[in-house]
Protein backbone atom coordinates (compact mmCIF):
# COMPACT_ATOMS: atom_id res chain seq x y z
CA UNK A 1 0.00 0.00 0.00
CA UNK A 2 1.00 3.34 -0.89
CA UNK A 3 1.24 5.97 1.54
CA UNK A 4 0.08 9.41 0.54
CA UNK A 5 -0.18 10.82 3.87
CA UNK A 6 1.39 9.12 6.90
CA UNK A 7 0.03 9.79 10.44
CA UNK A 8 1.75 11.77 12.97
CA UNK A 9 3.50 9.84 15.66
CA UNK A 10 1.33 11.45 18.36
CA UNK A 11 -1.95 10.97 17.02
CA UNK A 12 -4.39 8.76 18.88
CA UNK A 13 -8.04 7.14 18.02
CA UNK A 14 -10.19 6.83 21.22
CA UNK A 15 -7.38 6.89 23.04
CA UNK A 16 -5.12 4.52 21.35
CA UNK A 17 -2.13 4.77 19.60
CA UNK A 18 -1.02 2.77 16.54
CA UNK A 19 2.16 1.15 14.86
CA UNK A 20 1.20 1.07 11.43
CA UNK A 21 -1.52 2.01 8.78
CA UNK A 22 -2.97 -0.94 8.56
CA UNK A 23 -3.20 -1.52 12.06
CA UNK A 24 -5.36 1.96 12.23
CA UNK A 25 -7.95 0.87 9.52
CA UNK A 26 -8.53 -2.26 11.23
CA UNK A 27 -9.32 -0.87 15.02
CA UNK A 28 -11.43 2.04 12.72
CA UNK A 29 -14.03 -0.99 11.82
CA UNK A 30 -14.84 -0.67 15.47
CA UNK A 31 -16.00 2.80 15.68
CA UNK A 32 -17.91 3.17 12.47
CA UNK A 33 -17.91 2.09 9.18
CA UNK A 34 -18.05 6.15 7.32
CA UNK A 35 -14.43 6.46 9.92
CA UNK A 36 -13.10 2.79 8.27
CA UNK A 37 -14.14 3.90 4.75
CA UNK A 38 -12.67 7.21 4.64
CA UNK A 39 -9.10 6.20 6.02
CA UNK A 40 -9.15 3.34 3.34
CA UNK A 41 -9.15 6.11 1.18
CA UNK A 42 -7.32 8.49 3.04
CA UNK A 43 -3.87 5.90 2.88
CA UNK A 44 -4.85 4.85 -0.47
CA UNK A 45 -2.78 5.01 -3.42
CA UNK A 46 -4.61 8.18 -5.18
CA UNK A 47 -3.86 11.81 -4.61
CA UNK A 48 -7.12 13.04 -4.18
CA UNK A 49 -10.52 11.84 -1.95
CA UNK A 50 -14.04 12.25 -3.59
CA UNK A 51 -16.05 14.25 -1.64
CA UNK A 52 -20.15 14.94 -1.65
CA UNK A 53 -21.08 18.57 -1.71
CA UNK A 54 -24.32 19.02 0.76
CA UNK A 55 -26.44 20.13 -1.33
CA UNK A 56 -27.97 23.35 0.68
CA UNK A 57 -27.19 25.74 -2.04
CA UNK A 58 -27.45 23.85 -4.75
CA UNK A 59 -27.55 20.30 -6.32
CA UNK A 60 -25.98 17.54 -4.32
CA UNK A 61 -22.41 16.69 -6.76
CA UNK A 62 -19.09 15.14 -6.30
CA UNK A 63 -15.94 16.12 -6.28
CA UNK A 64 -12.34 15.51 -6.20
CA UNK A 65 -10.07 16.82 -3.75
CA UNK A 66 -6.38 17.07 -3.21
CA UNK A 67 -4.93 15.23 -0.01
CA UNK A 68 -2.09 17.86 0.19
CA UNK A 69 -4.54 20.61 -0.19
CA UNK A 70 -6.44 18.87 2.29
CA UNK A 71 -3.07 18.71 4.70
CA UNK A 72 -2.61 22.53 4.18
CA UNK A 73 -6.27 23.35 5.32
CA UNK A 74 -5.36 20.63 8.85
CA UNK A 75 -1.75 22.63 9.21
CA UNK A 76 -3.80 26.72 8.86
CA UNK A 77 -6.70 25.47 10.89
CA UNK A 78 -3.91 24.28 13.51
CA UNK A 79 -1.82 27.33 13.48
CA UNK A 80 -4.62 29.69 13.21
CA UNK A 81 -6.34 28.53 16.71
CA UNK A 82 -2.88 27.70 18.24
CA UNK A 83 -3.87 23.73 18.55
CA UNK A 84 -0.52 21.95 18.43
CA UNK A 85 0.40 18.35 18.94
CA UNK A 86 -1.56 16.13 21.76
CA UNK A 87 -4.37 18.17 21.29
CA UNK A 88 -8.00 16.57 22.47
CA UNK A 89 -10.51 17.01 19.96
CA UNK A 90 -14.40 15.80 19.41
CA UNK A 91 -15.55 14.67 16.26
CA UNK A 92 -19.16 14.31 16.80
CA UNK A 93 -19.87 15.04 12.88
CA UNK A 94 -20.52 12.97 9.59
CA UNK A 95 -17.30 11.62 8.35
CA UNK A 96 -19.66 11.36 5.13
CA UNK A 97 -19.30 15.03 4.34
CA UNK A 98 -16.39 17.69 3.91
CA UNK A 99 -16.59 19.16 7.85
CA UNK A 100 -16.47 15.49 8.65
CA UNK A 101 -13.04 14.23 7.37
CA UNK A 102 -11.08 17.28 8.04
CA UNK A 103 -11.69 16.35 12.04
CA UNK A 104 -10.20 12.97 10.81
CA UNK A 105 -7.30 14.38 8.68
CA UNK A 106 -6.34 17.58 11.45
CA UNK A 107 -6.21 14.66 14.25
CA UNK A 108 -4.07 13.07 11.67
CA UNK A 109 -1.63 15.45 10.69
CA UNK A 110 -1.70 17.35 13.41
CA UNK A 111 -1.21 14.46 16.27
CA UNK A 112 -4.51 14.82 18.05
CA UNK A 113 -6.00 12.73 20.45
CA UNK A 114 -9.73 12.37 18.32
CA UNK A 115 -12.44 10.60 19.90
CA UNK A 116 -15.51 9.90 17.50
CA UNK A 117 -19.14 10.23 18.47
CA UNK A 118 -22.18 8.98 16.41
CA UNK A 119 -23.36 12.27 15.14
CA UNK A 120 -26.44 13.38 17.18
CA UNK A 121 -28.69 16.92 17.82
CA UNK A 122 -26.78 16.82 21.29
CA UNK A 123 -23.29 15.53 21.13
CA UNK A 124 -21.75 16.35 24.97
CA UNK A 125 -24.77 15.10 26.57
CA UNK A 126 -23.32 11.75 27.47
CA UNK A 127 -19.33 13.00 27.22
CA UNK A 128 -17.73 13.11 30.64
CA UNK A 129 -14.40 14.51 29.52
CA UNK A 130 -13.13 17.92 28.28
CA UNK A 131 -11.85 18.71 24.95
CA UNK A 132 -9.70 21.55 23.39
CA UNK A 133 -11.19 21.76 20.07
CA UNK A 134 -14.70 20.13 18.60
CA UNK A 135 -16.71 21.65 15.65
CA UNK A 136 -20.51 22.01 15.28
CA UNK A 137 -23.76 22.70 13.07
CA UNK A 138 -25.63 25.34 15.19
CA UNK A 139 -28.64 22.84 15.79
CA UNK A 140 -26.05 20.98 17.93
CA UNK A 141 -24.73 23.99 19.48
CA UNK A 142 -28.00 24.94 20.40
CA UNK A 143 -28.67 21.88 21.92
CA UNK A 144 -25.07 21.11 24.23
CA UNK A 145 -25.39 24.70 25.79
CA UNK A 146 -25.22 23.02 28.90
CA UNK A 147 -22.55 20.70 28.00
CA UNK A 148 -20.53 23.55 26.04
CA UNK A 149 -18.18 23.98 29.00
CA UNK A 150 -16.74 20.62 27.56
CA UNK A 151 -15.06 21.79 24.73
CA UNK A 152 -12.48 25.05 25.18
CA UNK A 153 -12.65 26.18 21.23
CA UNK A 154 -15.49 25.23 19.02
CA UNK A 155 -15.57 26.42 15.80
CA UNK A 156 -19.82 26.61 13.96
CA UNK A 157 -20.51 26.02 9.99
CA UNK A 158 -22.83 24.70 8.07
CA UNK A 159 -25.68 27.65 8.37
CA UNK A 160 -26.05 30.51 10.20
CA UNK A 161 -25.92 31.17 14.02
CA UNK A 162 -29.31 33.36 15.04
CA UNK A 163 -29.52 35.78 16.86
CA UNK A 164 -31.13 34.11 19.44
CA UNK A 165 -28.55 31.74 20.08
CA UNK A 166 -26.04 34.42 19.53
CA UNK A 167 -26.57 36.01 22.97
CA UNK A 168 -27.05 32.84 24.44
CA UNK A 169 -23.28 32.10 24.28
CA UNK A 170 -22.24 35.45 25.02
CA UNK A 171 -21.44 34.40 28.67
CA UNK A 172 -20.29 30.70 28.37
CA UNK A 173 -16.47 29.92 29.14
CA UNK A 174 -16.04 28.15 25.81
CA UNK A 175 -14.76 30.56 22.74
CA UNK A 176 -16.93 30.19 20.07
CA UNK A 177 -16.45 30.58 16.38
CA UNK A 178 -18.71 30.80 13.00
CA UNK A 179 -16.16 29.17 10.13
CA UNK A 180 -16.91 30.62 6.42
CA UNK A 181 -15.86 28.41 3.62
CA UNK A 182 -17.67 25.34 1.66
CA UNK A 183 -16.61 21.82 -0.20
CA UNK A 184 -14.65 23.14 -2.50
CA UNK A 185 -12.29 25.37 -0.09
CA UNK A 186 -11.91 22.34 2.31
CA UNK A 187 -13.91 23.63 4.80
CA UNK A 188 -13.15 27.25 6.14
CA UNK A 189 -10.75 29.89 4.74
CA UNK A 190 -12.06 32.48 7.40
CA UNK A 191 -13.05 32.63 10.80
CA UNK A 192 -15.63 34.86 12.96
CA UNK A 193 -15.15 35.23 16.67
CA UNK A 194 -18.98 34.89 18.22
CA UNK A 195 -18.43 35.34 21.73
CA UNK A 196 -15.54 36.67 24.60
CA UNK A 197 -14.88 39.78 22.84
CA UNK A 198 -12.10 41.94 24.47
CA UNK A 199 -13.05 45.88 24.39
CA UNK A 200 -11.28 46.34 21.28
CA UNK A 201 -12.74 44.04 19.25
CA UNK A 202 -16.35 44.70 19.65
CA UNK A 203 -16.73 46.79 16.06
CA UNK A 204 -15.33 43.30 14.81
CA UNK A 205 -18.39 40.89 15.55
CA UNK A 206 -19.57 41.23 11.88
CA UNK A 207 -16.25 40.53 10.40
CA UNK A 208 -14.85 37.57 9.29
CA UNK A 209 -10.84 36.93 9.12
CA UNK A 210 -9.46 35.28 6.56
CA UNK A 211 -6.90 32.47 6.98
CA UNK A 212 -3.31 32.22 6.19
CA UNK A 213 -2.60 32.24 2.53
CA UNK A 214 -6.16 33.41 1.48
CA UNK A 215 -6.36 36.67 -0.92
CA UNK A 216 -9.58 37.86 -1.48
CA UNK A 217 -12.09 39.95 -3.89
CA UNK A 218 -15.58 40.88 -5.03
CA UNK A 219 -16.75 40.42 -8.63
CA UNK A 220 -19.26 42.65 -10.63
CA UNK A 221 -22.05 41.39 -8.56
CA UNK A 222 -19.89 41.99 -5.65
CA UNK A 223 -19.57 38.40 -4.80
CA UNK A 224 -16.34 36.91 -2.57
CA UNK A 225 -14.53 35.38 -5.05
CA UNK A 226 -11.13 33.15 -3.00
CA UNK A 227 -7.92 32.84 -3.93
CA UNK A 228 -6.54 30.14 -1.68
CA UNK A 229 -3.88 28.48 -3.47
CA UNK A 230 -2.82 25.82 -0.62
CA UNK A 231 -5.91 24.68 -0.77
CA UNK A 232 -7.51 25.21 -3.91
CA UNK A 233 -5.84 25.42 -7.15
CA UNK A 234 -8.86 27.20 -8.62
CA UNK A 235 -9.82 30.49 -7.36
CA UNK A 236 -13.25 30.28 -6.26
CA UNK A 237 -16.00 32.42 -7.56
CA UNK A 238 -18.84 32.07 -5.20
CA UNK A 239 -22.56 33.31 -4.83
CA UNK A 240 -21.57 35.24 -1.38
CA UNK A 241 -23.20 38.64 -1.37
CA UNK A 242 -19.76 40.27 0.64
CA UNK A 243 -18.35 43.84 2.18
CA UNK A 244 -15.02 43.78 2.08
CA UNK A 245 -13.55 45.18 5.58
CA UNK A 246 -9.79 45.03 4.21
CA UNK A 247 -7.41 42.83 2.67
CA UNK A 248 -8.39 40.00 5.45
CA UNK A 249 -11.54 40.77 6.53
CA UNK A 250 -15.25 40.73 5.16
CA UNK A 251 -18.63 41.07 6.28
CA UNK A 252 -21.63 38.41 4.88
CA UNK A 253 -24.72 39.95 3.77
CA UNK A 254 -26.58 36.98 2.23
CA UNK A 255 -26.58 35.12 -1.22
CA UNK A 256 -26.87 36.36 -4.64
CA UNK A 257 -29.01 32.91 -6.09
CA UNK A 258 -31.78 34.04 -2.98
CA UNK A 259 -31.99 37.75 -3.59
CA UNK A 260 -35.46 38.85 -3.87
CA UNK A 261 -37.07 41.35 -6.45
CA UNK A 262 -39.87 42.54 -5.29
CA UNK A 263 -41.72 45.55 -7.35
CA UNK A 264 -37.97 46.76 -7.88
CA UNK A 265 -36.75 46.16 -4.92
CA UNK A 266 -34.13 44.04 -4.12
CA UNK A 267 -33.91 41.69 -0.68
CA UNK A 268 -31.75 39.83 0.65
CA UNK A 269 -33.19 37.13 2.93
CA UNK A 270 -30.05 36.41 5.25
CA UNK A 271 -30.23 40.01 6.30
CA UNK A 272 -34.05 39.79 6.74
CA UNK A 273 -33.96 36.24 8.90
CA UNK A 274 -31.64 38.22 11.21
CA UNK A 275 -33.78 40.47 12.43
CA UNK A 276 -36.67 37.89 12.51
CA UNK A 277 -34.99 36.14 14.41
CA UNK A 278 -35.02 38.13 17.41
CA UNK A 279 -39.06 37.48 17.51
CA UNK A 280 -38.57 33.91 16.39
CA UNK A 281 -37.61 30.89 17.83
CA UNK A 282 -38.92 28.15 15.71
CA UNK A 283 -36.95 27.38 12.48
CA UNK A 284 -37.84 29.31 9.87
CA UNK A 285 -36.85 30.99 6.34
CA UNK A 286 -37.85 33.38 3.82
CA UNK A 287 -38.24 33.50 0.32
CA UNK A 288 -39.99 35.38 -2.76
CA UNK A 289 -43.30 33.10 -4.38
CA UNK A 290 -44.55 34.55 -7.64
CA UNK A 291 -46.54 37.16 -7.61
CA UNK A 292 -48.27 38.92 -10.87
CA UNK A 293 -48.04 42.52 -9.71
CA UNK A 294 -44.79 42.43 -7.55
CA UNK A 295 -42.81 40.00 -9.57
CA UNK A 296 -41.77 38.31 -6.85
CA UNK A 297 -43.71 38.82 -2.84
CA UNK A 298 -41.43 38.39 0.04
CA UNK A 299 -43.52 35.15 2.49
CA UNK A 300 -42.28 33.76 5.89
CA UNK A 301 -42.31 30.13 5.95
CA UNK A 302 -42.02 28.51 9.73
CA UNK A 303 -41.47 24.80 10.70
CA UNK A 304 -44.24 24.89 13.80
CA UNK A 305 -46.01 21.48 15.13
CA UNK A 306 -49.67 21.13 16.15
CA UNK A 307 -50.82 24.67 15.88
CA UNK A 308 -54.18 26.47 15.03
CA UNK A 309 -53.01 27.98 11.67
CA UNK A 310 -55.30 30.83 10.99
CA UNK A 311 -54.90 32.66 14.57
CA UNK A 312 -50.93 31.69 14.60
CA UNK A 313 -50.50 33.05 11.19
CA UNK A 314 -51.98 36.33 12.48
CA UNK A 315 -50.20 37.01 15.86
CA UNK A 316 -46.92 36.53 13.83
CA UNK A 317 -47.66 38.94 11.91
CA UNK A 318 -48.74 41.24 14.19
CA UNK A 319 -45.39 40.76 15.60
CA UNK A 320 -43.06 41.37 12.95
CA UNK A 321 -44.87 44.54 11.87
CA UNK A 322 -44.05 45.77 14.97
CA UNK A 323 -40.22 44.83 14.97
CA UNK A 324 -38.45 48.49 14.29
CA UNK A 325 -35.30 46.76 12.63
CA UNK A 326 -37.44 45.90 9.89
CA UNK A 327 -38.15 48.15 7.07
CA UNK A 328 -41.06 48.64 5.12
CA UNK A 329 -39.85 46.22 2.01
CA UNK A 330 -38.91 43.48 4.60
CA UNK A 331 -42.35 43.04 6.21
CA UNK A 332 -43.41 39.20 4.29
CA UNK A 333 -46.92 39.78 2.80
CA UNK A 334 -47.72 36.26 3.49
CA UNK A 335 -46.52 33.18 6.33
CA UNK A 336 -46.62 30.08 5.96
CA UNK A 337 -47.01 27.14 8.60
CA UNK A 338 -45.17 23.43 8.00
CA UNK A 339 -44.77 21.01 10.45
CA UNK A 340 -41.70 19.45 9.53
CA UNK A 341 -39.15 21.03 7.10
CA UNK A 342 -37.03 18.52 4.64
CA UNK A 343 -33.65 18.73 5.51
CA UNK A 344 -30.13 17.65 3.55
CA UNK A 345 -28.03 14.32 5.11
CA UNK A 346 -26.01 16.93 7.24
CA UNK A 347 -29.12 18.35 8.71
CA UNK A 348 -29.28 21.83 7.10
CA UNK A 349 -32.64 23.16 6.25
CA UNK A 350 -33.68 22.07 2.57
CA UNK A 351 -35.38 24.85 0.95
CA UNK A 352 -35.91 24.21 -2.42
CA UNK A 353 -37.54 21.02 -1.10
CA UNK A 354 -39.23 22.27 1.49
CA UNK A 355 -41.31 24.90 -0.30
CA UNK A 356 -42.90 21.91 -2.70
CA UNK A 357 -44.54 21.48 0.66
CA UNK A 358 -46.92 24.21 0.21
Amino acid sequence: MKVVAPFHKEFKLQGNSFVSIEELIHFSKEISIEVHLFLKDWFNEKQHVEVNTSGSTGTPKQIQLQKKHMIHSALATGDYFSLPEKTTALLCMSPNYIAGKMMLVRALTLGWQLDVVVPSSNPLEKIDKTYDFSAMVPMQLNNSLEEIYKVKKMIVGGGVVSNELLSKIQHVESDVFATYGMTETITHIAVKKLNRFEKDNENKKCHYQTLPNVSISKDNRGCLVINAPKVSKEIVVTNDLVELISETEFKWLGRYDSVINSGGVKLIPEQIEAKLSEIIENRFFVTGLHDNILGEKLVLIIELENIEVQSIEHNILQKIKKLKTLLKFEIPKEVYLISQFIETPNQKINRKETLKLL
